[in-house]
């Protein structure tokens, strides 16, 4: 047994699950608990424990489920992610879906959100900017998770799919 691959699968799939089932969270509890809890006044205890904490998870979940993934493809990495070999074409398309999602997270999401819970100074209105940014980019992680989860299926069991 190939001990590489047979780690990396496993890594991949719990970082991955850890990774998606938190962006389903906060896009789907998160958001309205949040509402609640500022129309209450109870919203410190979120932002000030809840949010950092589960976004220092989800974040690096990212990256571990990138490089796990990249692991597992090993030398075939190139031809899945530059689609140079028509047999990881699906593999290809999740790798980029994920891809995208990773910087949206590192790039979009967490700067934004460092503003948002007050780790960075920043005025009322960079606060309601980064808001929306933050909003945007993790709705689209949402939508782009479906198609995602679909190809990466599909990778692993392309004969299934694609004959």
């Amino acid at each position: 047994m190939d001990w590489v691959p047979a780690i990396s699968r496993w890594i991949h799939l719990l970082a991955g699950v850890m990774w998606i089932g938190l962006l389903y969270y906060f896009n789907f509890v998160n958001v309205a608990a949040a509402k609640a809890a500022a129309a209450d006044g109870t919203a410190a205890g979120i932002s000030k424990h809840v949010m950092p904490r589960a976004l220092f998870w989800f974040r690096w979940a990212a990256v571990v489920t990138w490089l796990a993934g990249a692991a597992l493809l090993g030398k075939h990495f190139l031809e899945a992610f530059f689609f140079l070999n028509k047999a990881y074409y699906p593999i290809g398309v999740g790798a980029w879906f994920g891809t995208i999602m990773l910087i949206n997270v590192w790039w979009l999401i967490w700067p934004n959100q460092k503003k948002i819970l007050g780790i960075v100074s920043a005025s009322d209105e960079e606060k309601n900017k980064a808001r929306r940014v933050a909003f945007l980019a993790s709705r689209t992680n949402t939508m782009f998770s479906i198609p995602m989860l679909y190809f990466m299926a599909a990778g692993a069991h392309s004969a299934l799919y694609f004959g």
